[in-house]
């Protein structure tokens, strides 16, 4: 059974794209720590990102990059967090958070309830800034 993340790259569902190339998709954490909370992904299904071949692992983390510049030129905070936890979901994924303290990227917190409005001008905001 695909996961949600594949369901997501296959279109079945709607996402708050960021970014995407061909091995790759940024979108929206529609459950977000705080504003701008990005998840980044390869396409291809794989299930702990230590278990990805280095040269796509290297290119997620380049991608990565790309779309935590564009996050922090839409969202004024201190840093772009970073995290790795992958266990809530069986596709490997990157966390981006924007962070001014460290309680922002606290994943026992509550999490934001952002109408569909307000997810698509975040997108839309950050989308601006991706090169």
């Amino acid at each position: 059974m695909a996961t949600i993340f594949t369901r997501i790259v296959n279109g079945e569902i709607p996402s708050y794209k960021i970014a995407e190339t061909d091995q790759y998709l940024a979108f929206l954490d529609i459950f977000p720590l705080v504003k701008g909370h990005i998840l980044v992904i390869p396409k291809q299904e794989i299930d702990y990102i230590f278990d990805m071949e280095d040269a796509l692992l290297a290119g997620l983390m380049v991608f990565s990059k790309q779309v935590a510049k564009a996050l922090k030129a839409a969202i004024p905070c201190e840093r772009i967090g970073v995290a790795v936890i992958g266990l809530e979901v069986p596709h490997a994924h990157i966390h981006l958070v924007p962070m001014n303290t460290m309680g922002d990227i606290n994943f026992t917190k509550p999490k934001l309830q952002l109408s569909p409005s307000e997810l698509t001008d975040t997108a839309e905001a950050i989308k601006k800034f991706i090169s």
